[in-house]
């Protein structure tokens, strides 16, 4: 059975952290809150840990994960970032944006588009996510919280933890975070290229709103 941490949005305490971060290293799978909807995650390395998540999610081997990040640093271990992209994600980042790019040798294959060896990573705009990534030292190997039949991400602690409870290790209630996913843009093309409108603005990267 789950536990269940009701924890501070803007001053997170580190015990709670401390015992989150321990749960990922264990092969844990924990619903944390991010600063556009309710995530799944888990430790980078830990296979078993993302099928399950893929089992919760009830998505193929095609899925694509994201690595949550703590910043700009941590981005360029994973991925190949040029000038002209840096100064992208410099301009957007902390913020609510999966960007997809060129993945670096860091990167399990089993993570990457079969056939791009491309990754998605973001740097989420939330306390509790930070302070999580500054204990862990690492990225979290995330997917967003959207069960099998639903429409749109689980954003109530309570909901999450009567449908999970038996499938995950933690559930971190920080009260709403709301249900509008990421926008994804794909820093691969020769322009930044739309794959999903969500949450973050697409003013900075030129492109039109759908």
């Amino acid at each position: 059975m789950a536990q269940f941490f009701s924890i501070h949005t803007d001053t997170p305490h580190l015990r709670l952290i401390r015992q989150a971060v321990a749960i990922v290293r264990s092969g844990g799978i924990i619903v944390y809150p991010t600063d556009s909807c309710y995530a799944l995650g888990c430790h980078i390395g830990d296979k078993d840990a993302m099928t399950r998540i893929r089992t919760i999610r009830q998505v193929d081997e095609h899925h694509h994960f994201t690595l949550v990040c703590r910043n700009l640093a941590e981005i360029a271990t994973y991925a190949k970032v040029d000038n002209s992209q840096y100064r992208l994600l410099k301009a957007t980042t902390p913020g609510s944006y999966t960007f997809i790019l060129q993945a670096t040798r860091e990167v399990p294959r089993r993570l990457l588009h079969p056939k791009r060896n491309t990754i998605g990573l973001r740097i989420p705009d939330h306390p509790v996510v930070q302070a999580l990534l500054e204990e862990l030292d690492e990225p979290l190997l995330s997917s967003t919280l959207i069960l099998p039949g639903d429409d749109e991400p689980l954003n109530d602690a309570e909901e999450i933890r009567d449908r999970l409870e038996h499938q995950v290790e933690l559930i971190l209630d920080a009260g709403s975070c709301g249900i509008d996913m990421t926008t994804v843009i794909d820093l691969t093309t020769n322009l930044p290229f739309l794959v999903r409108q969500g949450k973050g603005n697409l003013e900075p990267f030129g492109i039109e709103d759908e």
